[in-house]
Formats: structure tokens, C-alpha cells, sequence
């Protein structure tokens, strides 16, 4: 029996974690879960954002399926997911961006991977106030951090037949931090002969995106492009509500939704579980479950191929839980079939 962290989160969090949930217990599979608490509702009963006990429930269990969470505006807080990433070494944030079912959007053909270095770049947090004017903030990029995330994106090239990784930074304007960046994708592509490299700038990749994404497949790039890009693309395809998201490390990994916690539609049975159903998926099959996440994929095209299933966010009238009943059943369809 294994067992996977549960954290609910805040806001919409508890809504679509519950449907998330209850969507894997209907797959009948040998998992317990254990819930823990993160974020603003933490705080407001323990006192800390990231108590200790979720640290090492999420280390003894070395695997986590989170809800969004919220972290308190001034107070000198810092990120809960930043610090959640940074403890556990999380390095690679995997967003997969794909078009499901009748879901309106503006390509047909949207298929891509973002591979997102997770600890370093800006969102490192390391800012100094110079003075009452002025303030700094420090881009860290080592070849370390660099070369681990180049890869995990060429492995997945090579696991998954594609030709080509597609590096994005602006190496021209930071020629030391985004140009080691680059340098550091440039020698770990020399290991993978049968893999192009393909180079682009940030602001010219942001283009193309809108312009043709089919152009493109796998995207290798830095914490806070990659953050940016992933949320462009989630515009691609209907909105962050279709947007899973997994963090990876050595021995942890979390998986969570790309959108936020929404506060103001907490309670109000208007979330759509979509993103964290596609989670538990990429979840599954870091578990070795492949036939059940392939399942998940499956039933997400083939709810949203029925305009009558789509939630509020995909200008629907489907709340969370009609759609978590509907989506189920048919799941339970996918996989008797």
C-alpha cells in the first residue's frame, strides 16, 4: 500500500482536492492518504504556513498531491510554493499544455511540455533595499541547477520520440546568467545526437506561441519564464482550469494544479477539478500506474467533447460536483471498455 500526501489548500482548494480524491478511490487502486495542511488556513491554526509535520509526512511519503494555496500579502511571508520547492530540492516543474475535447480555443493542435527549472532565477527571493528609492533583486543561475532541468527535458525527448527541445531565455540581454543557462542546455544536447536544439528569446517564443504553437513541443526554460509562458499557454487552450502541473525532485515529487486558490468563488460549487484531475494523472504515472493516468487523459477528451459537461470557467453550468459525478462514470466507462 502507498500513500500519497493530501493537501487541501485554501480557497477552491478543499472543493477540487476532495473531487480529486474521490476520483482516485474510484479506480480501486492500493493507495491510503494521509491529509496535512499548507497555506493561509495552516497559518490561521497552527501558526505557520508549512507546519512541520506536512515537511515530514511529504518526506517519509516522498510523494504529494496538493490543492492551490494562498500566502498572506506583506507580513514578510514568503511563497509557500517557492519554499516548498526550494526545501525539497524540486527542480523540475513539468507543465504539460494540451487542448481537450470541444473546449473553445484558438488552435486545434496544442501539444506542449514546459520544462521549468523550479529553484533558482529571480524567484530565488534574494532582494536588498538600497534605499528609500531603490531596491534589487539578484537572478541566481548555476550550471548545476541549469544542466539537471536540460535533462529532464532531453530524457522526455528521448522516452517520447521527439526531435527537437526548444531552449528559451534571453541570453542576449543577460549574457552571464541566461547565457550560462544556455550554455549549460548546449552541452547536455551534445549528449543527445539525435535531439535538435532548437534557441529562442523569450519575447520572440511569446509570439510564435500565439502565432502557431503546433511549431512547438518540448520548452526548456528558466523559473520565472517558464512561469509566464505556461500561464500564455493555459490561454491556449481554454484556461488555467485544464492546466495540471507536477514538481520533481531526486526522491520527492508534488503535483498540483498551475491555477491559484481562487478565494472568490471558494464554497460556491463553481470550481472545475479539471487541472487537478489531470495532476493526479501525471501522479499515476510517476507511480508506474500508467494505464490508469492514461484513463484520466482519456476521459478528460472525452467529457469535454460534450459542451452540456463544462464547467462555469468553460462557459458552462456545471458545478464541481455534478462534474466530478459525471466524470467518474464515465472513467469507470474508459476503463471497463
Amino acid at each position: 500500500m502507498r500513500t500519497i500526501v493530501i493537501i487541501p489548500g485554501d480557497g477552491i482548494g478543499p472543493e477540487i482536492t476532495d473531487a480529486t480524491v474521490e476520483m482516485l478511490k474510484s479506480l480501486n487502486l492500493p493507495i491510503d492518504f494521509e491529509y496535512h495542511t499548507m497555506g493561509a488556513n495552516a497559518l490561521e491554526a497552527t501558526g505557520e504556513l508549512i507546519p512541520q509535520e506536512t515537511i515530514d509526512a511529504i518526506a517519509k511519503y516522498e510523494i504529494a498531491l496538493k490543492g492551490p494555496v494562498t500566502t498572506p500579502i506583506g507580513g514578510g511571508f514568503r511563497s509557500v510554493n517557492v519554499t516548498l520547492r526550494r526545501h525539497f530540492d524540486l527542480f523540475a516543474n513539468i507543465r504539460p499544455i494540451r487542448g481537450f475535447g470541444k473546449v473553445p480555443r484558438r488552435y486545434d493542435k496544442v501539444d506542449l511540455i514546459i520544462f521549468r527549472e523550479n529553484t533558482e532565477d529571480l524567484y530565488a527571493g534574494i532582494e536588498e533595499q538600497i534605499s528609500e528609492d531603490e531596491a534589487h533583486s539578484i537572478k541566481v543561475i548555476t550550471a548545476k541547477g541549469s544542466r539537471r532541468i536540460a535533462k529532464a527535458a532531453f530524457e522526455y525527448a528521448l522516452a517520447h520520440n521527439k526531435e527537437k527541445v526548444t531552449v528559451v531565455t534571453k541570453a542576449n540581454i543577460m549574457k552571464l546568467t541566461d547565457g550560462l543557462f544556455l550554455e549549460s542546455a548546449r552541452k547536455v544536447a551534445i549528449q543527445y545526437p539525435g535531439i535538435a536544439l532548437e534557441e529562442i528569446l523569450v519575447d520572440h517564443m511569446a509570439m510564435e506561441l500565439v502565432l502557431d504553437p503546433s511549431k512547438y513541443g518540448i520548452i526548456l526554460t528558466e523559473n520565472l519564464y517558464g512561469d509566464i509562458l505556461s500561464d500564455l499557454g493555459a490561454g491556449l487552450i481554454g484556461g488555467l482550469g485544464l492546466a495540471p502541473g507536477a514538481n520533481m525532485g531526486k526522491d520527492v515529487a508534488v503535483f498540483e494544479a498551475v491555477h491559484g486558490s481562487a478565494p472568490d468563488i471558494a464554497g460556491k460549487d463553481l470550481a472545475n477539478p479539471t487541472a487537478l484531475f489531470l495532476s493526479a494523472a501525471m501522479l499515476l504515472d510517476h507511480m508506474k500506474y500508467y494505464k490508469e493516468a492514461q484513463a484520466i487523459t482519456t476521459c478528460c477528451n472525452l467529457v469535454l467533447s460534450q459542451p452540456s459537461n463544462f464547467t462555469r470557467d468553460l462557459g458552462g453550468k456545471l458545478g464541481t460536483k455534478e462534474y466530478t459525478k459525471i466524470f467518474i462514470k464515465r472513467l469507470r466507462e474508459v476503463l471497463n471498455a
